[in-house]
């Protein structure tokens, strides 16, 4: 064996081990620790693993409710039972770091990784959503990583056969360097079939299956609680490659040999690799492994013990199995032709052994690596930002009515933000499996039929992250809101959350001040819609160091919401259905254009408060839509969202090409009134048949409405003047991303 570096304080920092957990290290071990041992804490004990820097926060969430069959962070997913002896496993996680070095394969390790945290608790994955945030559209650097990040996504889940149902695609300078990739992964499985990720009966054989393990992703948790730089490229080797073809065949053996009733405990072999594995399954199950190095199959030659502990080659797993049923297990994997190899047993106690030829090569307590158990826990320092407050000093009078609206609309249709996102989800496979209920009716969520059952799934990402720079309390509770809105458009009833939690580094006290307070915002609007949070990810270090600048990223906590439609005859798309039904708005419109992509991006100004927001009225606005869907009474439902009005009046009308004809507020600027995005806002259509039962059950609620025209000919027509025709907005919309790719 080459001879290890000796472990020094350039070596212990270079790591990413501060001075104070070394000391806690040896104290653990009793003694100073070897290459190998300060290798399997470095990676352990890093954000990404750990949680160090956000756990204190992070148990504050609520996690407790009525459907939960797993709390947050006792699984590799969440898990909601979903009723008929169903169970929904669902996550969503970060790749952002491996994506801004190389976009296809960080795109599609991270649609990998995702899926197996699902089947490895013995769900099928059966639907696919993504998150992504990228610089200004103009940059050729911006172009390259959108490229290479939606073709990952694409090539990746298209081949491994599980449809992508519905995400964002945003676009703002601060994300120049480091984009934000984040994939959710949605599974069924039947309750009571769930797969622990857990490890215990001394003498049970620990099996590695899957793929052979290389070089690839060494360190790749520890390169991820940093920032990117320029030198940031020479770590290329922190990112994995994936086979999206050797993962659907690991998918379909996890799932035959989790009937056999052998297996103990799974996992994934994700962040860390067979360190974390080792250690988490271990620390769960409270006892120890025996681990030989030298039998994991490897693709390279001359890998080092440190090398084969943390690679973080995709499609692996590590199974423990109930002794005496190992050809049981062997023979699946074998009929699968993928890798089943025998690397060590449970053995009794806390102590993880590693040996390589025979060697022994490490020595850890497996509690004394992980969160809850050694790992160490910081409650970091946090003050408000100074913009904070400079945001107040913005009022809408500052800013002139534009002469010419029309030209405005023009400019946020085609704007890369709210412009047709045709260029990307064409990329992606949305019916495969026959169970994506929204390919021909676009809903404001994913709807996945459950097959044999009245119900079906509704799935949803959402935040906008300028509105959480703005406040990082209000902005993340509208995430939650607009999640849940977005579900109860579609016809289905909240459930439970998933959150993938962007900032950049913890250490700057204001950006933790950013942390705490959407931590906070969360908490509030998962209360009030009773969606408890199942888990997620954390993502720290979102930022780009130039020099000695350095600039985080717009704050963004990501939200994957589920929810259940109780029944399919539920669902309710966006689309306006037919001449002559009347358009209503649920909710009130303002006079407010704060945060809108009209002020930021048409008028330049880069700093105001969130858009109008009640997180009370919120809650009544979607409990009486709920009704009036429950009871048939609308045609269509579009929550206002990003652009404003006339966008969700858009988007509503390009569906099945019908055209609107709208009357505005004569008390409210006609640019807010168009423009803003004012919260709790619902545009629904109504057969004129229904309208009177619909109106009497508005007027029961204490939810404003108002009659905003009807759906009427093939142009989009304000207070009499034409917009143009939705043919016409359609096209600018469509060209948008085409043209900006080149094509």
């Amino acid at each position: 064996m080459d001879t290890l570096p000796q472990v020094n304080d350039e070596v212990i920092k270079q790591m990413g081990i501060l001075p104070e957990e070394y000391e806690k290290i040896k104290t653990f071990l009793g003694r100073e620790p070897n290459f190998n041992e300060l290798s399997i804490y470095a990676v352990m004990w890093s954000e990404h693993c750990s949680y160090k820097n956000s756990i204190k926060w992070l148990k504050t969430l609520p996690k407790k409710g009525p459907h939960l069959l797993a709390e947050a962070g006792e699984e590799n997913a969440g898990l909601v039972d979903l009723g008929d002896g169903l169970a929904c496993a669902f996550k969503i996680e970060s790749h952002n770091h491996p994506s801004a070095l190389e976009p296809y394969q960080g795109a599609a390790t991270g649609v990998g990784g995702i899926n197996r945290d699902i089947f490895t608790m013995g769900a099928r994955p059966i639907a696919q959503l993504n998150s992504l945030r990228f610089g200004k559209p103009d940059l050729e650097r911006t172009k390259w990583l959108l490229k290479g990040v939606v073709k990952g996504i694409g090539d990746y889940g298209n081949a491994f056969g599980v449809p992508v149902l519905g995400g964002e695609v945003f676009f703002d300078e601060c994300f120049n360097t480091n984009p934000l990739v984040n994939a959710m992964s949605v599974g069924v499985m039947k309750t009571g079939n769930t797969v622990s990720a857990t490890s215990y009966g001394a003498g049970n054989p620990v099996f590695i299956v899957g793929s052979a393990t290389g070089k690839d992703g060494i360190h790749g948790a520890t390169f991820a609680s940093e920032d990117i730089t320029e030198a940031s490229a020479d770590k290329i080797p922190a990112v994995q490659v994936g086979d999206p073809f050797q993962e659907k065949l690991l998918l379909e053996a996890t799932l035959e040999v989790i009937k056999t009733g052998a297996v103990i405990g799974m996992q994934d072999m994700g962040a860390a690799g067979i360190t974390c594995s080792t250690s988490e399954m271990s620390a769960k199950g409270k006892h120890g492994m025996v681990i030989h190095l030298d039998k994991v199959p490897m693709r390279q030659k001359n890998m080092q013990p440190f090398e084969i502990l943390l690679s973080e080659s995709q499609e692996r797993m590590l199974v423990v199995v109930e002794k005496g049923r190992e050809i049981e297990v062997e023979e699946i994997f074998e009929k699968w032709d993928l890798n089943c190899v025998q690397i060590g047993e449970v053995i009794e106690g806390d102590i993880l052994k590693y040996y390589f030829h025979g060697e022994l090569v490490a020595e850890v307590p497996a509690d004394s690596l992980v969160l809850g158990g050694g790992a160490p826990v910081y409650e970091r320092e946090y003050r408000e930002p100074t913009y904070f407050k400079e945001k107040d000093k913005f009022s809408i009078d500052q800013v002139p009515i534009p002469e010419d609206l029309k030209k405005v609309a023009r400019f946020l249709i085609g704007h890369p933000n709210i412009a047709s996102k045709k260029w990307v989800t064409d990329q992606y496979d949305t019916m495969v499996g026959t169970k994506n209920m929204t390919t021909n009716n676009p809903s404001d969520a994913g709807i996945v039929n459950l097959k044999g059952t009245q119900k079906a799934l509704a799935l949803s990402v959402d935040c906008n992250s300028r509105y959480v720079y703005a406040d990082p309390m209000i902005g993340c509770a509208i995430a939650v809101s607009e999640a849940a809105r977005n579900i109860v458009c579609a016809g289905g009833v909240p459930s439970a959350i998933t959150n993938c939690l962007n900032f950049g580094n913890p250490y700057n006290p204001e950006v933790y001040w950013q942390f705490v307070n959407a931590i906070k915002g969360m908490s509030q609007a998962c209360e009030k819609f009773q969606t408890p949070v199942t888990g997620g990810n954390v993502s720290f270090y979102n930022q780009a160091s130039s020099g000695n600048k350095t600039e985080p990223v717009f704050p963004s906590p990501v939200i994957g919401m589920m929810g259940v439609l109780k029944d399919k005859s539920h669902q309710t798309g966006i689309g306006f259905r037919k001449e002559g039904d009347q358009i209503f708005l649920i909710g009130t419109s303002k006079n407010d254009i704060n945060c809108s992509e009209y002020l930021y991006s048409y008028h330049g100004v880069k700093l105001s408060p969130p858009p109008y927001f009640d997180l009370d009225e919120e809650q009544q606005v979607q409990q009486v839509l709920y009704e009036a869907i429950v009871k048939g009474l609308v045609s269509s439902a579009h929550d206002v969202a990003d652009g404003g009005l006339f966008t969700a009046l858009f988007e509503s009308a390009r569906v099945f090409n019908k055209g609107f004809r709208i009357e505005s507020d004569a008390g409210i600027r006609k640019d807010a009134f168009l423009f803003g995005e004012a919260q709790s806002r619902v545009v629904v259509s109504v057969s004129p048949e229904k309208e009177e039962e619909f109106a009497e059950l508005m007027a029961l609620s204490d939810v404003d409405f108002s009659l905003l025209g009807e759906v009427s000919g093939k142009e989009a027509l304000v207070d009499g003047e034409s917009f143009g025709s939705i043919k016409e907005l359609m096209e600018t919309s469509e060209r948008v991303f085409p043209e900006m790719m080149g094509e």
